[in-house]
Order: structure tokens, then sequence, then C-alpha cells
């Protein structure tokens, strides 16, 4: 799926702080906890719609799964920094949803200069998928149009 020539309406801020539980033996966060703090922002993300993903699956009986992720790492962060996951809408299709996370580095005790310094990037498309059966499913409709609405202008 390309995300080139599509307009992003908004995007989500939500910030993290890395604690010492996020560090490798080197000081610095342990690679796959940056798809940890993603997957928060996506939660928040969704949450500050209105939509609690535990609900979703209790009423309209449906879960987000991620479908595949493909990140690149730029720098690291360590312990203490500041960070914040932007979340933008990139794609949205009948039973899935690309997110483009950007991981920024607002402060840091090892940089003067790291206000803003893009750390990780990438892409995460998320099924929408039937509670029971684990078979795909549409995207609820108030979500879908919320997104429409708020956060996405693509074609």
């Amino acid at each position: 799926m390309s995300t080139k020539n599509k307009t992003v309406a908004k995007e989500f801020s939500w910030p993290v702080r890395v604690y010492y539980e996020d560090t490798d033996s080197g000081g610095v966060v342990y690679y796959a906890n940056y798809l940890k703090f993603m997957e928060r922002a996506r939660t928040e993300f969704l949450r500050s719609l209105g939509f609690q993903q535990d609900q979703l699956q209790q009423e309209l009986g449906v879960i987000f799964a991620v479908r595949s992720a493909e990140i690149q790492y730029i720098k690291p962060a360590r312990f203490n920094d500041e960070l914040t996951v932007i979340t933008s809408i990139a794609s949205l299709r009948k039973a899935s949803i690309l997110f483009n996370q950007k991981v920024h580095l607002v402060s840091s005790l090892y940089d003067d200069n790291a206000s803003e310094t893009v750390l990780a990037e990438a892409d995460i498309k998320i099924a929408c998928l039937k509670t029971e059966t684990f078979k795909p499913a549409g995207v609820p409709a108030s979500i879908n149009e919320k997104l429409n609405k708020e956060f996405y202008c693509g074609s």
C-alpha cells in the first residue's frame, strides 16, 4: 500500500517517558519497545475519539490486530528521555487502517540538540477482525466516519 499522494488532516501526539525497564544492557531503548510505544499511542488515539477497545469488542464484536509493521530505527533513545509518538492515518480501507507513526525525541540528558529528532518511523497496518472468528470485519461505521472527518484526507 503506497502512502504517497496522501494528505494528513490531523496528527495525534502521545507523550512517552523512557523508563529503565525500557532499556537494554547498552542503556538504550530495546528495539521492540518502540512498537509498544506506538501501540499505546494508537490506543490513546482511539480513546481520544471516544472509542475504547474493550467496548468495541463487547458491544460491536470487533477487535483490532496488527497485520503488518514496517519500521525504521533511525537513532536510539535512552533512559529518562522524553519522547512523543506522532500518529497519523495513511490509508483507510474497508477492513483495515494503515497508520504512520513517528517517535520523536523531545528532550534528553544526553543530547542538548535533541528537540524533535525522529528516532523511529513505522507504517503499521491494523486489521479489523470479528471477535469470535478472527476473520476480517468492516471497520465500524462510527469509527470510519470519525476518522474520515477528523484525521484523514486521502484518496
